[in-house]
């Protein structure tokens, strides 16, 4: 397995997430800047950030950079491709994934650690996982407010492409429980067929006991199934 990790002017998660694949997970990966990106990889992350600076809509610049077009390609092929933070945004914005990311109903820029629950299995992240898992991630992003039309909310969920949603610790979704205002409370989602997952939340800031109030690792969980082959 042989993963890419996107890098564009102004990502700043690049370094974390090579850290947590090569050091503790121990999977051949590289910075690949997005002009260079290509086919011979096994698996591609879009990293979080602030792609160019965020400018006009987060990731709308980075919509479409060269490397969208490979990307699109891997993934036809059942390449796993994950957008994270900032990457979600860019698989939003180049309609690789559906709905919105918009800011988030605070108004302001949202750090801290948060609960989401396992909603299907069936994705490059959850494989293997038992559907209502409740994981402690954090999440850092002032666009994060995930929305779709009332059509294709429906859509969603009748394809079940729901991969997350923010929970409080025993797994309720709960008003309180969503930093952001997502529609139903969604924190991540994926493509009908589950290689493609697009989440606000940071495994990488997750996947090492030190980094955890808790001492727990959930995102190592999450990227392990990512980097899994077959």
């Amino acid at each position: 397995m042989k993963v890419a990790i996107v890098q564009f002017p102004g990502s700043n998660c690049d370094y974390d997430t090579l850290h947590v694949l090569r050091d503790v997970i121990k999977v051949d990966a590289d910075l690949v800047w997005h002009a260079d990106l290509n086919e011979t990889y096994d698996a591609v992350i879009l990293p979080g950030g602030f792609s160019y600076g965020d400018y006009w809509r987060s990731g709308l610049v980075a919509s479409f950079s060269p490397a969208i077009g490979v990307i699109k390609d891997m993934a036809k092929d059942g390449k796993n491709v994950l957008g994270i933070c900032n990457g979600f945004q860019v698989l939003v914005e180049a309609k690789i994934l559906p709905g919105a990311l918009l800011p988030n109903t605070s108004g302001t820029f949202i750090c801290k650690w948060v609960t989401v629950r396992v909603e299907n299995t069936n994705s490059a992240l959850t494989r293997g996982m038992a559907n209502g898992s409740v994981l402690r991630l954090p999440i850092a992003h002032a666009e994060g407010r995930y929305y779709l039309s009332e059509e294709d909310t429906k859509k969603l969920v009748e394809n079940e492409q729901i991969v997350f949603r923010y929970s409080n610790i025993e797994g309720e979704i709960t008003e309180e429980s969503n930093p952001n205002g997502s529609i139903l409370n969604i924190a991540g989602v994926m493509n009908p067929e589950g290689n493609i997952v697009g989440m606000m939340p940071h495994p990488e800031r997750a996947s090492e006991r030190i980094l955890s109030p808790w001492g727990t690792e959930h995102g190592l969980r999450l990227l392990k199934n990512f980097v899994r082959r077959g």
